[in-house]
Order: C-alpha cells, then structure tokens, then sequence
C-alpha cells in the first residue's frame, strides 16, 4: 500500500519519468497495480486544465485508475458545522432532527470514506495488487484510506500500541497539517480558510469499526474523544505544526510532552482499553449500508445527553471482566 504525496507529474504538464521509472519498477512483468484517486475525475480534468499534473495511461501501463471521490476543505467542514448546529438544538421533533442530520451530509462522508479504504484493501487482500493512493495534497484524503485500509486488513495495528504507531506513522509523520485543519474549536462559527475536520472524519470512522467489530480493537471510545480533544486543544505537543520540518524547528519534542507517553502510563493505559477485546487475525470488512452508518453519539451528543449510566455500565464490564 502505497501513498503519492504529489502529482505523478511535473509542473506545467511535464511527464515525471523518474515516477514512471519508479512505479514500474514495483510491479513484476504482467503483474497489475491500482492507482485509487481521491479526487473525482472532474476535479483531476480541471487540474490538468489549470495547468496541473496528470498522469496519462500510456506513460503507466500496468496500473489502473479507480476515482474515488472524498471531499475535504470547505464542504466538509461545512458539513460538520451543519452536523453541530443540528445537534445543538434544544428538543426537535424526531421529523426535523432526522431532516437535519441528512442535510448536514456527515455520515455520507463516513461512508464515501470506509468504501474507498475497503475497496483498498480489498485491491491487496483479494486481488494481491498494489495498491497506490493518489490525492490532490497528499497530506488528507490521502492518509485517511491508507490509515483506514490498514486498520482493516492488519490486526497489530488494531491494538492500543499498533494504534498509535499508525497514527504516529500515516498521520503525522507523513505531514498532515493539525495546525491549519484544527486551528479553532470544532464547533466554532468563525472558521479559517483551511480548516477541515479530516482527522475528526478517520476517528469517527475507526469507531464505526469499533462499533462493528466490538471484539476486535484492543481500545474502546474514551481513547477515540481523548485524541479528538487533543487535536483541537492540547497540553501535550504531539498535533502541534503542520509537519515535521515545522515541528523540528519548534523543537517540539524538546519543549513539550508527547501525548503517546502519558497514555501508556500504566495509571491511565488501562481507563483506555477495551475489556472485550479478543485478538482478531482476521481482515474485518465493514458494512457501508445506510443502516450500518451510525451517528457517534458518544462525540456529538456527548454535551447535550449525560453518559454517567454509559460510563458506569462500561466500569462495571470492566470489572466482571477482570474478575474472570
């Protein structure tokens, strides 16, 4: 599985013959390689109009292009916002509240997400290709389907260690920028240009996948909302910057505390484990139909419906569990 941190091009329309080179090299002769774009293929013709890279088929003829499209900037968080209002209004009627949810477009996003890492790995599992994800940036949609499609199809990446190395490794290190896409309050009405909610739309993917597969993720919710309050507002330096680079010349980890080494303390690693968890050496496919497609309460009714019985009903599974 692979992810293209740029167009397969040069500027200017140019062919990049050192990517052909590069792509073809990782395919054996007759052997066949997915190319899985996250831009619709209206938004890639108006690239190229505009005077984009493209990557035509016969410089790349051992790899396929499958155009997936996932928003991000502007309709996504748009759509977040429209998810908040909705939640936010005091006692709709069941009519409105569900008009509402619709309207805002958010699980349709979920969806749009989980399909397009499935068909990811299903690429590599069932058809054992290569697989290369291609987006505009390379620093969001892009790293949403490769985070997703591992956690699908690798069980070590489904434990609370194997979590946060992939956060650590498809997140983060490859350059998603937390500054610019969480630079104010998830609810706030005034927002910036470049703010998205990417990160918030993978968490509430992973807990649709934890909500499926409740034996198979060695952490439960309260790890997902802990990550969600730390990329908006932290103590810890482990979101701050936009990249690497910014972050080495911040001197991040030399000023600040990770965020991974307060976690697996052992005092606060076990607040965040799941008691049911049951390896699974298995890929877990998750179902994308409609009624598969859940609202996290959990994170968007968290202010408005108490979860004190939640909280006490999960203390006590805890409990019994241990005492096995």
């Amino acid at each position: 599985l692979l992810r293209s941190s740029q167009p397969l091009t040069g500027p200017n329309r140019r062919r990049c013959r050192e990517d052909e080179k590069l792509l073809g090299t990782i395919l054996d002769e007759g052997e066949r390689g997915f190319i899985i774009d996250t831009r619709s293929a209206q938004a890639a013709k108006q690239a190229r109009m505009g005077g984009g890279g493209t990557e035509p088929k016969s410089s790349y003829p051992q790899w396929r292009r499958l155009h997936r499209a996932l928003e991000r900037g502007r309709p996504l968080q748009e759509s977040f916002a429209r998810l908040v209002e909705a939640c936010s209004e005091p006692s709709p009627s069941m009519e409105r509240w569900l008009g509402r949810l619709e309207s805002s477009r958010w699980l349709g996003h979920v969806k749009a997400a989980l399909s397009t890492a499935c068909l990811a790995a299903q690429c590599l599992d069932r058809e054992g290709s290569k697989v290369l994800v291609h987006g505009g940036e390379g620093t969001d949609t892009t790293l949403l389907v490769t985070a997703l499609a591992q956690l699908i199809l690798e069980p070590s990446c489904r434990t609370l260690q194997g979590f946060q190395e992939l956060l650590e490794r498809e997140w983060i290190e490859a350059g998603h920028p937390f500054h610019l896409r969480c630079a104010r309050s998830a609810s706030s009405h005034a927002r910036g240009k470049q703010e998205a909610p990417l990160f918030l739309l993978f968490l509430d993917c992973v807990w649709q996948l934890s909500r499926q597969f409740p034996l198979s993720l060695e952490f439960g919710e309260r790890l997902l909302l802990t990550l969600f309050d730390n990329a908006y507002a932290s103590a810890y330096g482990t979101f701050l910057c936009n990249s690497e680079k910014e972050r080495s010349l911040c001197k991040v980890k030399e000023s600040t505390h990770s965020l991974w080494a307060w976690l697996n303390q052992p005092e606060e690693r076990h607040k965040y484990l799941n008691p049911l968890y049951s390896p699974n050496p298995l890929v877990i496919w998750p179902s994308v139909e409609p009624q598969s497609i859940q609202l996290w309460q959990g994170l968007f009714l968290r202010w408005i419906r108490p979860s004190q019985h939640l909280d006490e009903a999960w203390e006590e599974i805890q409990r019994l569990v241990g005492g096995i």
